[in-house]
């Protein structure tokens, strides 16, 4: 089967903070936030960890019967140094080297992090989503940013996420009742209110949605099979 291949939208080479943040800038009037134009039958979860200077990415393909379909993964040393709200630089080389591996074409991509709610809309579902041109969704633990009220207790109860000009920008929504609700913002090539929806459709009994809660579960797994663990005293 023919691997996927993504659009070269800028190199990851001699990147400092100034240059970012104008690559930042440059794509955010790119941003389309438009209803899906096709079903969705298959989508795929995105899941990036790191061991000391390596990154970790996994890519989870599921259908909409939560079947498993494919499990990629790529490591590397990672240069690009830890910066809020450039984790993307940070992320992004690793995540499309494990894309090319890929065989199906999801739908649409799941990823560990934020869309739009985001200082400049750029987190990593959303940068990603101009290399790859698919409709992406960002599920993250905690926030970024923006201001929201906290949602009812039961699982479906969600509020509006809103910027500093009272636009929204995602959703808090409760994927499990009586458990910390996540934090869920469009990438690109999909609605806010569609992406609250198959945030919803994709969870199970678990907080996390299942596309990023597999690709996370494969991803503690494969990074103690790929480094080796510690004994006791920290020492490996």
């Amino acid at each position: 089967m023919n691997k996927l291949d993504y659009n070269h939208i800028h190199d990851f080479i001699d990147l400092d903070y100034k240059k970012c943040i104008n690559i930042q800038k440059s794509l955010i009037n790119q941003i389309s936030l438009i209803p899906l134009s096709k079903e969705v039958n298959v989508v795929a979860g995105v899941d990036l960890s790191f061991y000391k200077e390596f990154g970790l990415a996994i890519i989870v393909i599921i259908d909409k019967n939560f079947n498993e379909l494919e499990v990629k993964y790529h490591y590397q040393e990672i240069e690009f140094p830890y910066i809020p709200g450039l984790l993307a630089f940070r992320e992004l080389p690793v995540f499309l080297n494990a894309w090319k591996k890929v065989t199906i074409r999801p739908d649409i991509v799941f990823f560990d992090g934020h869309g739009i709610a985001h200082p400049r809309k750029m987190g990593i579902a959303t940068h990603a989503s101009f290399f790859i041109e698919i409709p992406t969704i960002g599920i993250a633990k905690s926030k970024l940013y923006g201001n929201f009220d906290e949602p009812g207790n039961n699982k479906g109860d969600y509020s509006y996420i809103y910027d500093k000009k009272d636009k929204k920008i995602g959703c808090v929504i409760r994927t499990r009742e009586k458990t910390k609700p996540v934090f869920v913002s469009p990438g690109n090539f999909i609605t806010i209110d569609e992406a609250r929806y198959f945030a919803l459709k994709f969870s199970t009994r678990y907080k996390l949605p299942e596309p990023t809660r597999l690709a996370h579960y494969y991803s503690q797994k494969i990074k103690n099979e790929i480094f080796p663990r510690r004994n006791a005293n920290g020492k490996i």
